[in-house]
């Protein structure tokens, strides 16, 4: 019988966070501080040791971080990343021989027994690590012990207990046939901040012209950075930049029959002029589109580039490599369809094909290309309908060369798909916000998203429409509702977005039978008033300041729900992890009648006192407002449809 196993005697379980049992990796964020923790225990009494081993992908060496016991055998420790891509760590323990004799021999000294034998049981202690010291350490360790073998009384012996140093050098020279290594190493992706915390803005290049007769331009849409930088938005996401092709091309409100004059749609990518490595001719050209890169960095701005692997018929590819695509029976290539609908202008990637390798190839280096034209974010079209290996396998290589890259899935799709493609490396995801309107909805669907084990790897992106969606809420709620969804949006998840400026000029006319726009911008051009006023406009832009000011709405994970009265009011807290600052947000669901109730917080989940009440102020309204446990509010829609409070410590 093999003894070795048997002196490891800790045990070592439920590490977090992993993900799928260690099979992916979890998420964090650089020079941001976060927790591994795990549950380690021993038989008996013994005092345990514990360290996380971790280390970062481009380094030899693996760096210690001591794990604290905190309550009921669960251990912790934080780490604060400071390098973009993957790290992997181990969890070890061992018993710690030395802080179980020097905590036996404290309590007989307190007892006022004599320890002077004890004493001495330290020697075969420090012996055995003394075999394998060196250097100044082993000095060190040889001097301790002969300090503690001339001990003749107990004062002097509990002064060479107390000596931390010691524990230090034991820790460092431990016994490894008696450590347990947990069996498994898992990883962690370093992401950018944007990754969790950032605000988008949508808007399509070529509506950006001030003269509305003319196609926009990348130059137009450089006009535009002003504006939106003082809207506080910090993403600027583009559909698709490039040439459009004209067979089957779509007409105004997705019409099978295209007029003359009708752009088609900026999805149905591929013409004479190009396909995803080019642009469209009526946008620019690539200097253009540094220059918009440029100059929106310099305004604190991102520009998100729109990926949607699939091709209009004109696509080059579809000549180059046919073996890519689908071929029906009598001949014609097979276009996109989810019966009953068709999508005559777009051509599906062929995943199956034998040529998979060459398409997974170009694919990769159509996103690589973008990179090294300055993109750092890509906002991914329908990834649910390619292979997921395919992601997996192309998002890990451009990563591992790109690793301030962030993916944002377009995924309205079953929840376990979208999980698994947050798994396999998209950064952020659509959800499911737009068509969650009840406070019972809100509350359940956010609770899964950030107190499960989805808080480790998927990352929501909230946005209440998009060019394809327009709910009823949007529609018959008005201006109100506009603006009770975008506060929601920015303070419910760290990270949210509006298709504009539809959103913030309050456009709501649907398209008859449908839950999305009429005359949609995705198959005509349009010109918008930039410089008009709206209350919308005004509130989104209260809303980012605030957002960015206030360390507590920069991460998601750390909501907490109130209890309320009335299902119209919904209310909930955050605060940052110093607890310096704390947000309370209340907003009333109800876009057309004032709505009061009752509120009880939860103040001990961010350490306020119950016994005294606080001040709060008011960032969407500047009133301030003495508060306690349990408060009343009354909230018209018709004024400002929410509070956003600010605790005043």
């Amino acid at each position: 019988m093999a003894i070795t196993p048997g002196r490891k005697r800790v045990i070592i379980s439920n590490i977090l966070p992993t993900v799928d049992c260690g099979k992916f990796p979890a998420k964090i964020v650089i020079d941001q501080p976060f927790t591994i923790s795990a549950d380690i225990f021993t038989d008996g009494i013994d005092k345990i040791s514990a360290r996380v081993l971790i280390r970062h992908s481009g380094q030899k060496l693996w760096k210690e971080l001591e794990l604290q016991l905190r309550d009921n055998d669960r251990w912790y420790a934080t780490f604060t990343p400071d390098k973009l891509g993957k790290y992997s760590y181990q969890v070890i323990a061992w018993i710690n021989h030395y802080t179980t004799w020097q905590d036996g021999i404290r309590k007989k000294y307190a007892a006022g027994q004599d320890i002077l034998v004890d004493l001495k049981a330290g020697l075969a202690i420090g012996e055995d690590a003394l075999t394998r010291a060196a250097g100044k350490d082993k000095n060190t360790i040889q001097k301790w012990l002969q300090q503690l073998e001339a001990v003749t009384e107990s004062e002097t012996g509990m002064k060479l207990t107390e000596d931390e140093t010691m524990n230090g050098l034991f820790c460092k020279y431990r016994n490894k046939i008696a450590t347990t290594i947990h069996p498994q190493t898992f990883e962690l992706i370093v992401d950018p901040p944007k990754a969790v915390f950032s605000a988008w803005y949508e808007l399509f290049p070529r509506s950006a012209a001030a003269d509305p007769s003319k196609h926009g331009t990348f130059n137009d849409v450089c006009n535009l950075l002003p504006t939106i930088a003082k809207m506080g938005f910090d993403v600027l996401y583009l559909p698709p930049i490039h040439p459009i092709g004209l067979t089957n091309r779509k007409g105004k409100n997705n019409s099978l029959i295209a007029a003359e004059t009708d752009p088609g749609s900026p999805w149905a990518i591929g013409a004479a002029a190009g396909g995803h490595k080019d642009i469209h001719p009526q946008l620019g050209n690539l200097k253009d589109f540094k220059k918009l890169v440029t100059a929106a960095k310099k305004q604190g701005i991102d520009i998100a580039l729109d990926i949607a692997f699939q091709c209009s018929p004109d696509h080059p590819y579809v000549k180059q490599h046919p073996e890519w695509f689908k071929w029906r029976a009598d001949g014609s290539i097979q276009f996109a369809e989810n019966p009953p609908k068709k999508y005559e202008d777009i051509l599906p990637f062929n995943f199956e094909s034998e040529a998979f390798e060459s398409l997974w190839d170009e694919l990769k280096s159509i996103i690589q290309y973008w990179a090294d034209n300055g993109v750092n974010i890509f906002r991914v079209d329908n990834p649910h309908t390619k292979a997921i290996p395919f992601w997996e396998w192309a998002i890990d290589k451009l990563k591992a060369e790109y690793p301030q890259l962030i993916f944002l899935a377009e995924a309205f799709t079953r929840p376990r798909i979208m999980e698994h493609l947050a798994k396999v490396g998209f950064t952020q995801s659509y959800t499911y916000f737009a068509w969650r309107n009840t406070r019972r909805e809100l509350e359940e669907y956010i609770t899964e998203l950030t107190k499960t084990d989805l808080q480790y790897y998927f990352r929501p992106n909230f946005w209440p429409n998009t060019p394809d969606i327009l709910t009823e809420e949007l529609v018959h709620g008005g201006v109100n509702a506009h603006i009770a969804r975008v506060i929601l949006a920015g303070t419910l998840s760290s990270s949210y977005g509006i298709y504009g400026p539809v959103y913030d000029l309050n456009v709501n006319e649907p398209r008859p039978g449908k839950e999305e726009y009429n005359d949609n911008e995705k198959y005509e051009i349009k010109h918008w008033d930039w410089n008009s006023y709206t209350k919308t406009r005004e509130i989104i832009s209260r809303l980012n300041r605030i957002r960015k000011e206030n360390p507590a709405l920069h991460t998601t994970n750390n909501i907490e729900f109130a209890t309320t009265d009335n299902d119209q009011i919904i209310c909930y807290i955050k605060a940052d992890d110093s607890r310096q600052n704390i947000i309370i947000v209340v907003v009333n669901l109800d876009p057309y009648n004032t709505q009061t109730g009752n509120i009880k917080l939860p103040l001990y989940k961010v350490g306020i006192s119950y016994d005294k009440p606080f001040a709060v102020h008011d960032l969407l309204s500047g009133d301030k407002y003495e508060w306690n446990e349990w408060n009343f509010v009354s909230l018209n829609p018709h004024d400002i449809p929410a509070h956003v409070l600010k605790v005043i410590q």
